[in-house]
């Protein structure tokens, strides 16, 4: 039997899970001092962002083909994040905050992209 076919972007996980991912993201901001609102906040939040709606725009595109360039560029963006995280960590000032699961669910959602990318790249 074969897996029931998500009909929206809504219904698939990876973009369901990068919206959470979203949330996450915009609450750990929010500790970050005003200093880094127009830096470094504003960078996560946009790379963040970027995840799920390229996920949602490449769904509604007509082809497999434009479906995995934009999950490649999903990941581009997960891969940007996980590097603000790390970076974020590193600063004094907010090297104290809990970023726990934000990795978790940002490791979880790139190993979905890339099991996603994986299947489409095989049947085309």
């Amino acid at each position: 039997m074969n897996a029931p076919v998500a009909k929206s972007y809504k219904d698939l996980i990876v973009w369901q899970k990068g919206i959470d991912l979203s949330v996450l993201v915009y609450e750990l901001t929010e500790g970050f001092p005003n200093e880094e609102r127009y830096a470094l906040t504003s960078q996560m939040r946009r790379a963040v962002v970027s995840i799920p709606s390229n996920i949602a725009e490449g769904r509604c595109r007509s082809t497999k083909k434009d479906f995995c360039h934009f999950l490649h560029i999903a990941l581009g963006s997960a891969a940007e994040l996980e590097t603000q995280i790390e970076i974020a960590k590193r600063i004094s000032k907010t090297a104290k905050l809990s970023y726990g699961a934000v990795e978790s669910l940002l490791t979880e959602v790139m190993k979905m992209l890339y099991s996603l990318i994986s299947k489409l790249e095989a049947r085309t």
